[in-house]
């Protein structure tokens, strides 16, 4: 089968105007593999895959916000957020397919 590339992007910006009143602030992300192998971890977007998730141009508007760029096989993958050293809140997960 035919690895597809994705984005995995998890938002850290206020949503107030969503109703949402306990965003996470500063989210980190982990993608892992069917068998619960650890894939990638980010927790600032432009520290790791910067040029590479600009030039799919669905970067985050917020460099506190999580990004994966990933070559995937078609099966199941777990996305986990957490908030940086421990913090809470309401996280907004995206996956976006760009075959």
């Amino acid at each position: 089968m035919i690895p597809s590339e994705s984005l995995w992007r998890c938002r850290a910006t206020p949503w107030s105007s969503a109703g949402v009143s306990d965003p996470l602030q500063d989210p980190t992300l982990e993608l892992h593999g069917s068998d619960g192998t650890l894939l990638a971890f980010d927790n600032d977007w432009k520290d790791s895959q910067q040029t590479e998730i600009e030039a799919t141009q669905l970067q985050p508007t917020d460099n506190r916000e999580a990004a994966i760029l990933a070559d995937l096989a078609p099966g199941g993958y777990t996305a986990i957020v957490r908030g940086k050293d421990n913090t809470t809140g309401v996280g907004l997960m995206e996956v976006y397919n760009l075959q």
